[in-house]
Order: structure tokens, then C-alpha cells, then sequence
């Protein structure tokens, strides 16, 4: 998977492939000054494993210091892809948060709603 690295005013974006688990992993601050930079690297995350299919996506934002609504809703837009594919080809996609930044907690939740079964949350010790 060749996909050039995110770098958006504050944010920045990485994805990497070990066998059948891509992880895409964040840095920085997300607000709504990159929020269509954002929205665009995960549609061509998104692309990409329709191309190169994975089991799973790790989103790791353990780094993500802060990200507002207008951010959150370019991945309820990867989110609602995912879940209009065939289930045959889905991908699950699980979110690697912290307790250092409590706002991943409430927002993390709320997304796991739009995403049912295919999201997972992780948060580390």
C-alpha cells in the first residue's frame, strides 16, 4: 500500500501495512482548518484497500492531542463506506486511544455507534 504521508498545518498522518492489518497512524492537532485534507487521505485509505484489501485498520491517535467535530466527520464519511460494502469484503477498524486525552473517550464512543460491529476501540493502560 503506497500512500504518501498526511501533512496538514498541525496534523500529520502515516499509514504502514504488516501483512493483513494496515495502520494509519496520527500526530498533532486536527481542527477545521484540515478537516478536507483529512476527509481526502482516508477516501484514498479507503481506495486503496479496495485495491489491496485488509482484515482490519488500526487507527491509532494515541498522538491526536485534540480533533473537533468537522474532523470527526470525515471518518463517519470512511465509516458509512465501509458499511455499504458487501460484507463479504468489509474491513474492521479499530481506534487506539489514550486516557491522557479525555476527549477521545466521549468522541471514540459516539463513532463506535455509526460503525457497529466494525469498529473496535482500544484505550491503553
Amino acid at each position: 500500500m503506497n500512500i504518501a504521508p498526511l501533512e496538514a498545518g498541525e496534523l500529520h498522518a502515516a499509514v504502514t501495512r504488516a501483512d493483513n492489518v494496515v495502520t494509519v497512524t496520527f500526530k498533532g492537532t486536527a481542527d477545521s482548518r484540515v478537516d478536507s485534507e483529512l476527509e481526502s487521505y482516508l477516501g484514498r485509505i479507503h481506495a486503496a484497500l479496495l485495491k489491496e484489501p485488509a482484515a482490519q485498520v488500526d487507527v491509532d491517535i494515541r498522538g491526536l492531542e485534540f480533533m473537533n467535530s468537522s474532523c470527526f466527520k470525515g471518518f463517519i464519511t470512511w465509516i458509512v463506506q465501509v458499511r455499504r460494502m458487501d460484507p463479504s469484503n468489509r474491513y474492521r477498524i479499530r481506534f487506539l486511544s489514550t486516557p491522557k486525552h479525555p476527549w477521545q473517550k466521549r468522541s471514540l464512543h459516539a463513532i463506535s455507534y455509526f460503525g457497529g460491529d466494525l469498529i473496535m476501540i482500544v484505550v491503553d493502560d
